[in-house]
């Protein structure tokens, strides 16, 4: 770790002010100079400490600033909470080594022997949403485009090259920037999330948008149809207090009013706990499983059909959450019809040894379903070449389907290879496939590393079809939200893009052949639909079931991450499914765990019921 700082032109500059050091802008405008500067210490940490200083006018200008010190035992232990002191130091902004992304926090260091003018002096922290208040939709204003901090191109610019004047009334980082150093407290907090290295973000009684029925805030646009990726949240980190911990939250839990200091670190704005919050109270653990269920006892019900989809996180032949997924799929999804799995592995899981069926894992799977008083599923995939198709080394992930035979038969067909790509025929209102089940463009090198996505073409009993495409997108890696880099990175877009397209034309060439063609594409997309650009080859051909079903915005969610409750999972639908009214419903057993420890799998499962005739 370093300190971006430069020779100073004197040993002691006269008395300056911490808003004069601060600046209204990201850098200061002191930095690298050595100067005095008065205030009254508000927290203590081991390294250095907090102080406060004479408020200023202009609401950029925080008046709060840390003191970082190598000589702890003599700097620290020569000051408490409360004295007003004189200090000498040098103006330096600081960021680790091994995080470029991240942004400069201002610090004073190399500080001299503090002196104590006066003791026992109040202090008093900003209440957040009574004195300032964050906004609520914009995270930077260079995050341009029409998606927002999720537009493209990634990381096309940079804050602390631009070093702009603050604007913290219209944008969330300007916002917290604006009370770097500063006392403040949260009132009412509400956790957004689980606790990860020690910390979670909240929210506070303010306002926020998003807001979702357990509590979180979910990831959505803003009434001006650019995303929203709820800025007003703040992370947690751990309490300053030494010896003490944060409790373990979940999302929605209510948590005792929480006083600390605003600083920037590990990529993200912190409030650092003067002390450790207590929780009042966790929301009811109970998980309501879905209402769309199928009993197929009459002629009307043959045209009906159910599908779940559910991302597993790397299920092996010996996974120890195989049976928690199976009694997931049995008591919350009730055994939908067919089910569109994500992440299964190879039956020898993580080892690199040229494995690559995956029989052992389904029919382990299909075992525990009927052990925990579900049907019997049939199951259909297609091994990947081996190492081909990204995710853990060795483990050889694919999608597959579940599905109940007394309900849904293949048409007719030869299966495909790994490298075998579909291609649609048939006759006008009648498409084909050249095998079945069968891979999309699985040559295509924008599914490089990727899982290739899975086609089948099914018949009901009443003679009905449907064609079903279960994808897998490339993971998503990139950059903090509120890190350096703007639009913040989201790697590898540029693929995703791609997928989707490849699989547009595979969409198109069916609707070309029969336009009321049933189809149900579903899976883990890794991708917000925020992100425009992303599904904008799917546009005209397939329609969003949370839309065709009205599910509201806000109860669209299947992961956790950072602030933001958020839909990686999706499903679409051709437009004459949406005319037979589809219904959709999100099942929250993962994102509504008491614990990290206690989610297992990663993501929640979705069922749908659609008629296709």
């Amino acid at each position: 770790m370093f300190c971006l700082t430069a020779t100073s032109l004197s040993a002691f500059g006269s008395t300056t002010t911490i808003t004069d050091i601060q600046g209204s802008s990201w850098h200061s405008p002191l930095f690298g100079q050595t100067h005095s500067v008065m205030g009254v210490v508000t927290a203590k940490a081991k390294n250095g400490f907090w102080i406060v200083g004479e408020k200023s006018d202009d609401v950029r200008i925080s008046n709060g600033l840390y003191i970082y010190t190598n000589k702890a035992f003599e700097i620290v232990n020569a000051v408490a909470v409360g004295d007003s002191i004189s200090v000498n130091g040098t103006v330096a902004e600081y960021r680790p080594f091994d995080n470029p992304n991240s942004l400069f926090l201002t610090e004073l260091v190399d500080p001299t022997l503090p002196v104590v003018l006066s003791s026992g002096n109040p202090v008093t922290p900003v209440v957040l949403g009574r004195d300032r208040r964050p906004p609520t939709q914009y995270l930077s204003a260079l995050d341009v485009g029409e998606d927002g901090f999720l537009a493209v191109p990634n990381n096309s610019s940079r804050i602390e090259e631009e070093n702009a004047a603050l604007q913290p009334d219209k944008y969330g980082l300007d916002f917290w920037e604006s009370l770097e150093g500063q006392l403040v407290t949260i009132p009412k907090p509400v956790a957004l999330g689980f606790q990860l290295d020690g910390g979670f973000w909240v929210h506070g009684d303010w306002e926020v948008t998003g807001k979702n029925e357990r509590g979180g805030l979910t990831l959505n646009f803003g009434p001006d149809g650019i995303p929203d990726g709820n800025p007003e949240a703040i992370r947690l980190g751990r309490p300053i207090a030494e010896g003490q911990k944060n409790p373990l939250p979940a999302l929605g839990v209510q948590l005792t009013d929480i006083t600390g200091v605003v600083t920037y670190t590990n990529g993200f704005y912190h409030v650092l706990p003067l002390e450790a919050p207590e929780v009042l109270s966790r929301p009811d653990p109970t998980v309501p499983p879905t209402t769309l269920t199928n009993e197929h006892g009459s002629l009307d019900d043959a045209c009906t059909i159910t599908f779940g989809d559910y991302n597993v996180e790397n299920l092996t032949p010996t996974s120890g959450h195989r049976a928690k997924v199976a009694k997931h799929i049995v008591d919350y999804l009730k055994t939908p019809d067919i089910l569109f799995l994500q992440e299964i592995q190879d039956d020898s899981g993580g080892k690199e040894d040229g494995v690559v069926t995956a029989n052992l894992t389904l029919s382990n799977l299909v075992k525990e379903i009927v052990k925990q008083g579900g049907v019997t599923y049939s199951y259909e995939s297609i091994n990947p070449v081996n190492g081909k198709d990204g995710g853990e080394p060795g483990g050889n992930i694919r999608t597959a389907f579940l599905y109940r035979p007394e309900v849904l038969k293949l048409v007719k067909g030869v299966a495909g290879g790994s490298l075998d790509p579909v291609e649609v025929g048939g006759e006008p209102g009648h498409p084909k496939l050249n095998f079945n089940p069968v891979r999309i463009d699985p040559k295509n090198i924008a599914w490089n590393a990727t899982r290739k996505p899975l086609v089948a073409h099914w018949e009901t009993k009443s003679g009905a079809e449907l064609f079903t495409v279960n994808l897998h997108l490339s993971s998503k890696k990139g950059s903090s939200t509120q890190g350096d880099a703007r639009p913040p990175v989201n790697a590898p877009i540029e693929n995703r893009t791609k997928q989707v397209a490849s699989v547009a034309g595979f969409i198109k060439d069916l609707l070309t052949v029969d336009p009321d063609a049933n189809i149900i594409v579903a899976g883990d997309f890794n991708e917000f639909v925020q992100t425009r650009s992303v599904y904008q080859p799917l546009s005209g051909l397939l329609v969003d079931v949370d839309d065709a079903a009205g599910v509201p915005e806000y109860e669209r969610y299947s992961y956790i991450f950072d602030q933001n409750s958020q839909q990686l999972d999706h499903a679409f639908i051709s437009r004459v499914l949406e005319r037979r009214r589809a219904e959709f419903e999100h099942i929250h057993v993962n994102t509504w765990s008491p614990s990290l420890a206690a989610r297992k799998p990663d993501h929640d499962p979705a069922v749908g019921r659609v008629r296709l005739c």
